[in-house]
């Protein structure tokens, strides 16, 4: 089947079958065309590595999840650890972007949201933005003595 068909069949576009393809994690047949060809079993691959991705592994898992599924040989132990392991990202993640939704829910129930300028939330992320500023500021102030920073501010 062309690039296409395998599309339809797989659920992911050509274009990132082609990016897949340029990165080494799928090879394609060339027809006498030299058109790709894919075979059911590259459609096969292709789904596995779209469901690795819609379950939020990077490219890199991805790829060695499907070299563990390609090996009939291999031990369940490492892809138990790359599941684990993505587990423990994803829940970090889980926590990280929770922390910044609290902030957010803090800083809107302080916002008036009427007609007044002021506003809490702007002002917080303008406080975000001035302390970085004042901190880039301090870092060019520094000089070297001796291979050692000293700041001078």
């Amino acid at each position: 089947m062309n690039i296409g068909d395998a599309a339809r069949a797989s659920g992911i576009s050509a274009k990132m079958i082609r990016h897949y393809e340029a990165i080494g994690l799928i090879s394609a047949g060339r027809g006498a065309n030299q058109y790709r060809v894919y075979s059911q079993a590259d459609v096969a691959e292709l789904r596995f590595i779209r469901h690795a991705r819609d379950l939020g592994f990077p490219l890199q898992d991805v790829k060695r999840l499907l070299d563990l599924w390609r090996n009939r040989a291999r031990a369940s132990a490492e892809v138990k650890r790359l599941a684990l392991d993505h587990v423990a990202a994803l829940e970090a993640k889980a926590r990280s972007l929770s922390a910044m939704a609290e902030s957010l829910r803090h800083l809107a129930a302080h916002c008036h949201g009427d007609e007044r300028p002021d506003c809490p939330i702007l002002e917080e992320l303008a406080g975000a933005f001035s302390s970085r500023v004042e901190s880039l500021g301090d870092s060019e102030n520094a000089t070297t003595k001796n291979g050692k920073e000293d700041y001078h501010g």
